[in-house]
Order: structure tokens, then sequence, then C-alpha cells
């Protein structure tokens, strides 16, 4: 089972990964502290940053890679087709 992603802010209890690691009480990045009073910057539902800079030089790494994965995806797709397409024009009627 999945450790939970809570926010140790709202349940401070809950622990997440290693005994006595309370969940988001660093900055995902730069490993700043949080503090309880200030803003949390989150990207992709549960990762948090200290600042709109450290998010922001999460996001650019990760919309390179999906930028990459959306080209292989297409390239994929365009390989099967032109596979798919061969197949058919290698099947040859016979008439008698």
């Amino acid at each position: 089972m999945v450790a939970s992603m809570a926010c140790s802010f709202f349940f401070d209890d809950e622990l997440l990964g290693e005994p006595g690691m309370p969940a988001m009480d660093a900055c995902a990045l730069c490993a700043k502290p949080l503090a309880r009073d200030s803003d949390v910057f989150m990207y992709k539902g549960d990762t948090p940053f200290c600042s709109e800079e450290c998010r922001h030089e999460q996001m650019q790494p990760d919309a390179v890679c999906d930028k990459q994965a959306v080209r292989r995806q297409q390239r994929f797709s365009a390989e099967k087709e032109s596979h798919r397409g061969q197949r058919q024009s290698r099947k040859v009627s016979v008439a008698s």
C-alpha cells in the first residue's frame, strides 16, 4: 500500500516515507523548510515548492519530457500505421 501524501500541516500525526519525516515540510527542489504560515506552491497535485521560481525550475524539464513523450508516441503510431499498410499491400488475391 502506498503511503498517504496528506500534508502534515493538516494531519500532524500522519507520516510519509521515513519514520519521523512529516510529509510536505520542505521544498521538493531546494529542500528549504516550509513554514506553516508561508505560501506553498504546489505542482502536479502533491509536490510542494517554497517559491514560484522553484516550481518553475521543476516545470521546465517536465515540459521537455512531456513533449519528447508525445513525439515518441506519434512516431510509434506512424510506424505502426506504416507496418499495417505494408501488411495489407502484401496480401494477394488469387483468381480461379
